[in-house]
């Protein structure tokens, strides 16, 4: 299967007192706000790391659906946080924080899918930086 998606960004004037939008071909972000304040403050709209956290827990979470559903399991319930940290410049960390209910399913079992979702998730795999993952099954 091979696909193409597009986002669009737009932005006006200088890094600290300029604006900008994003958008997305599904138009589910449809020039959503961008700016110095939503970047590196607590400003309306989005930013670059957000849509990352975004990216990557959607991805992972469908990546452990597909691999639990292929080993015989039905999640009822698979819900993943993560956290993006951004130090000087640089993303440092993703922290992969997964709770699920998955009937019939041994911890043991749920850690390692786990863990092979993030290591064969198409976003863990282009991200260069520490991933960790921390895991509960209830």
């Amino acid at each position: 299967m091979k696909f193409t998606r597009r986002a669009n960004a737009n932005w006006k004037g200088t890094g600290m007192e300029g604006k900008g939008t994003i958008s997305t071909q599904s138009t589910t972000l449809d020039n959503a706000q961008l700016s110095f304040k939503t970047r590196f403050d607590q400003g309306v709209g989005t930013n670059p790391e957000e849509l990352i956290a975004a990216a990557h827990s959607g991805c992972f979470t469908m990546q452990l659906s597909f691999l639990l559903s292929e080993a015989g399991f039905v999640p009822e319930d698979l819900d993943t946080t993560a956290k993006v940290t951004f130090e000087d410049g640089t993303i440092t960390l993703i922290a992969l924080e997964l709770t699920g209910k998955v009937p019939g399913i041994s911890e043991e079992d749920f850690q390692k899918t786990a863990q092979k979702a993030k290591e064969i998730c198409p976003i863990s795999k282009l991200l260069n930086t520490e991933i960790t993952l921390a895991v509960t099954l209830n």
